[in-house]
């Protein structure tokens, strides 16, 4: 397998509490320095130069060397090294099965509204995992708090400039945050604010409103504290979401947390707004944005799609439906006069967002011989009446689409099931879904599948 067999070869220490695991290659790009090595999947990375990957960050960061010496043990445990030289940007070509080999580091604080904590038990052990690791808000824009990291962590943030991070602040004034997240570590979030503006390390932030809490006059010392980190040539804080808390039926009765309802969300677009346009004066961004949620709860249109520049926060449902809506106008331009064979289809997705797609059906119904409905459903599973379409479970699908004419095949979004894997989160799988719907579950990704499925032709 190897261009270099050598057998006896010492590795580096074995794996303990305090050495990273090998980094275990899951496929192999086809031409790349990984491939002309002979790595197949399987094989496992044990180190660089001598040195143990924590992570996929120090995986890349120890390649940009020009000679390299990697110490590799192939799936029957035969340890190799190879010696190799490249330019410093090349790669290894290689993608590995997980992103952390010394371990997810968790969440320390015990906010009321965490989602992760307002789930049943019983369910797989991934969905009770609270993620608070720097890494993964590096390499995969996920939220964290910066209440765990150690002073090598700070360290490690400067020295391999990892920027921009993505950080819950929820609140800036140092009591209400500690109050939110239950810990005394959160007061600190101005100080760590300032320290990242010093080294010139920048952040994507959000704001997850509960109200009677962090909402109103607290909301907006928050967002006036946090927008004297934007702006300049190298602004520290380069976007801000606001986004309603979710709140389901598991969560304790007695936790004093209540939904946002219409009237809360009509008063925070009236504050966020104003808010918006004095920023795009001075800064030339409006730089803080509220989720598509804040809208649809206060029966309100969604701002047009300019409005969010160029998406910063998309992954927090911020704009998300706007670019939708985009992809679909450039998905549908051009479409035929009629089906080659008419067709009957349904497409589900969440109560929350069904009336915003309503032109897009009608758009894609004018195709003569295309009949498709489009179903909104709530969540009973989660006890949310309204639901983005991501938190629709095996059991409210089924629920929800029992007795329906459902045409000959269902569109079911890609969102709704685990990123990899096909069970949804309340781990009902997608065989099981299938086998209890009358009619062919056909799982879409993005507009252009969508649009393909109901043509009938090819997958993009």
């Amino acid at each position: 397998m190897w261009n270099e067999p050598s057998d006896g070869i010492p590795l580096p220490s074995e794996p303990s509490a305090a050495t990273p695991a090998a980094a275990v290659v899951a496929a192999v790009l086809p031409g790349s320095i990984g491939d002309e090595l002979g790595f197949q999947p399987g094989d496992r990375l044990v180190a660089i130069n001598g040195t143990r990957p924590r992570d996929l960050i120090d995986l890349q960061w120890l390649c940009t060397e020009e000679e390299l010496v990697l110490d590799v043990v192939d799936p029957d445990g035969t340890p190799h090294r190879v010696t190799l030289e490249k330019d410093p940007d090349d790669g290894l070509g290689l993608s590995f099965t997980e992103a952390l080999f010394d371990g997810l580091r968790q969440c320390n604080n015990r906010c009321p509204f965490c989602f992760i904590d307002q789930q049943p038990p019983g369910r797989r052990q991934s969905l009770y995992l609270k993620d608070d690791d720097f890494r993964l808000s590096f390499l995969y824009g996920s939220y964290l708090t910066l209440t765990n990291l150690t002073a090598g962590d700070w360290d490690r943030i400067e020295r391999q400039r990892l920027s921009p991070l993505f950080v819950s602040v929820h609140a800036t004034e140092p009591d209400l945050r500690r109050r939110l997240l239950q810990n005394e570590r959160a007061g600190a979030i101005l100080d760590q604010l300032a320290w990242f503006r010093e080294r010139r390390l920048q952040i994507h932030a959000q704001v997850v409103v509960c109200p009677g809490l962090n909402d109103g006059s607290a909301l907006v010392r928050t967002l006036a504290d946090l927008a004297t980190f934007a702006g300049g040539d190298w602004p520290t804080v380069l976007s801000v979401a606001v986004v309603p808390v979710g709140l389901t039926r598991f969560r304790p009765p007695d936790d004093g947390l209540r939904q946002v309802d219409p009237v809360l969300a009509a008063a925070t677009i009236a504050t966020v707004e104003p808010l918006q346009r004095q920023l795009e004066e001075r800064l030339g961004s409006r730089w803080v944005w509220l989720s598509d949620e804040w809208y649809l709860l206060a029966g309100a249109p969604l701002p047009p799609r300019g409005s969010y520049e160029d998406l910063p926060q998309q992954e927090n449902g911020v704009g998300s439906i706007r670019a939708f809506l985009e992809s679909m106008d450039g998905a549908t331009r051009g479409l035929p006069a009629r089906l080659a064979r008419p067709q009957a289809l349904s497409w589900v997705v969440g109560s929350l967002v069904g009336p915003s797609l309503e032109p897009a059906v009608q758009r894609l119904c004018q195709v003569q011989g295309l009949d498709l409905r489009l179903i909104a459903l709530p969540s009973p599973y989660w006890g949310q009446p309204q639901v983005v379409t991501g938190l629709l479970t095996g059991a409210d699908l089924l629920a929800g689409l029992h007795g329906r004419d459902l045409g000959e095949r269902l569109l079911l979004p890609a969102v709704t099931l685990r990123r990899g894997e096909p069970v949804f989160l309340d781990d009902m799988t997608l065989e099981e879904l299938r086998l209890r719907l009358p009619v062919p579950v056909d799982v879409v990704g993005g507009a252009d599948e969508i649009v393909a499925a109901c043509l009938g032709q090819e997958r993009p």
